[in-house]
């Protein structure tokens, strides 16, 4: 049953219904449906999901993970963990967490070396590339929203989206706040008013009128 669970789903896919489980919003019945698993085994993996919800993995957690591993590859792994350092020390680029699924790839792509994700984690906690996400701080106001299409978030951000571009860029977005759908997303190089009512226009003419629309209240539009 556990291989075909690892063939059937991805850690994506598996995390993402954890995810909505925990947030009350899908049963637990649906997932077991969904997975093909019995109660036990889901409350193993919602437990392991609940503990380190970044890294988890529905892959095989070998015990050899603290094995020797090619002295290239363990030279590798430091070396693009310490760009990925650099890359969230820089406070344009909006990048906050290391990234080990894109370590992986990045290693096979680069260096045709093949590494499993938990030996990627491994190491990367030996050499201090770790850390775990904080919780999320309360709003100062919550919104709550029962349905789609009830609330959109329009907000806009500045920084350099591209970790090696020489010049930031604007975003501009519209969110739907229940289902956190993207309903617009905009790169522009200058700000203005006419950018956001484009925006607001966009939205509107294709999905329609909302309950409610709010911005961020500490972000002052020009």
């Amino acid at each position: 049953m556990s291989n075909q669970l690892r063939k059937n789903f991805t850690d994506g896919q598996v995390k993402s219904l954890f995810k909505k489980y925990s947030k009350k919003e899908i049963k637990i019945n649906y997932i077991l449906q969904m997975l093909k698993i019995k109660r036990r085994r889901f409350f193993e993996l919602l437990a392991k999901y609940r503990k380190d919800p970044d890294n988890f993995s529905i892959q095989y957690e070998r015990s050899t993970i603290n094995r020797k591993i090619d002295p290239d590859i363990e030279r590798n792994i430091v070396k693009e963990l310490k760009i990925e350092t650099d890359l969230i020390k820089n406070k344009d680029i909006p990048i906050k967490w290391y990234n080990y699924s894109y370590i992986k790839d990045l290693l096979e792509q680069k260096y045709g070396q093949k590494v499993s994700l938990p030996t990627i984690i491994d190491r990367a906690k030996r050499n201090n590339f770790y850390f775990s996400k904080p919780e999320r701080k309360a709003h100062d106001r919550e919104v709550l929203t029962n349905y789609p299409g009830e609330l959109i978030q329009h907000d806009s951000s500045h920084h350099q989206f591209a970790p090696y571009a020489t010049e930031k860029w604007y975003l501009i977005t519209s969110l739907d706040d229940f289902s956190r759908f993207i309903l617009y997303a905009s790169l522009i190089e200058r700000e203005t008013t006419w950018e956001h009512i484009l925006a607001l226009e966009a939205v509107l003419l294709k999905y329609g009128f909302p309950l409610a629309y709010y911005v961020d209240s500490y972000r002052r539009y020009p």
